[in-house]
């Protein structure tokens, strides 16, 4: 598959979500729904801003909540297609019998960081709900970054990050405990930091945001620029972006994010208002704009 030039572009934005055994159903459906429901012309069907694809490890996959989900290719499949996909979304759910089983999705999570380690040349985003942000720990992903998950499982969390940390002998994990989500790795080049709505501060959160930007701008110009691309590749991970959210309607919010810097502000508002939601803002890490 040809990289994509631009979110605006005819073709969707390729996105996939890794389900495991018992994973959590809402933590799957929210971020599902919002990212279906995303258009770039609102009054238009036919200009879906994402292309969603489920991977699993088993053609129906059964979650906590007893409902059955139909996976439409195996992880076998998923590996080997990685390079297609522009965003990763790793659900909560069954957190233990993943984390003691060292089962999916934890390699295709390595695998996609590496991926983009080896490629910067494309803007890849790995995004987890809820305990989602747990697998990411044990894998090392967070260290060095800003990351959050569902407050009930902060302590365990933390020891996570921390032992990743020393087994792999990276900085720790700043946890941040009071966010809906937190992002690391933006990269916008249109705005000054005091204009950008984001690159926020926890101090910042009551800042009014910009309308200056349209992320389809920044998202065509970052696949771009070849500026852009070596910059890029100096970052942590590759200049992978980094989501982790906070339980279940904070997943929500965090797909909103996404919706709005790979599409536009206005894409996401849309989606919000048509499912009653009111878009709680999150936490974006200061980071390099490329």
């Amino acid at each position: 598959m040809a990289n994509k030039a631009s979110a605006a572009s005819n073709e969707p934005i390729e996105v996939l979500f890794a389900l495991h055994d018992k994973f959590n159903l809402t933590d799957f459906a929210g971020p599902l729904e919002v990212l279906a429901s995303a258009l770039h012309d609102k009054n238009d069907e036919n200009t879906k801003a994402f292309e969603c694809t489920i991977a699993g490890p088993e053609p129906k996959v059964m979650s906590e909540q007893g409902v059955v989900i139909g996976s439409q290719i195996t992880y076998k499949e998923a590996h080997e297609r990685l390079s297609d996909f522009d965003v990763l979304v790793v659900v909560g759910g069954n957190s233990d019998g993943v984390l003691k089983g060292k089962t999916e999705p934890l390699p295709i999570i390595s695998a996609f960081a590496e991926l983009q380690k080896n490629d910067s040349s494309r803007e890849r985003t790995l995004m987890s709900i809820c305990t989602g942000s747990l697998f990411l720990a044990e894998q090392g992903i967070l260290s060095g970054l800003s990351a959050t998950t569902h407050p009930d499982y902060m302590t365990k969390f933390e020891i996570l990050c921390s032992t990743a940390a020393q087994r792999n002998l990276q900085e720790r994990t700043d946890v941040v405990e009071d966010a809906r989500y937190v992002v690391n790795n933006l990269r916008f080049d249109l705005g000054d930091e005091d204009e950008n709505p984001y690159i926020r501060r926890k101090s910042d959160t009551d800042r009014r945001p910009s309308n200056a930007r349209k992320g389809s701008i920044s998202f065509k110009g970052s696949n771009a620029r070849r500026e852009s691309i070596a910059r890029r590749a100096a970052m942590r991970l590759g200049g992978l972006r980094v989501i982790t959210s906070g339980g279940i309607s904070a997943g929500l919010d965090a797909a909103l994010y996404l919706v709005s810097i790979l599409v536009d502000d206005n894409a996401a508002n849309e989606v919000a208002r048509l499912m009653q939601h009111e878009w709680i803002k999150g936490i974006v890490v200061d980071g390099l704009d490329v």
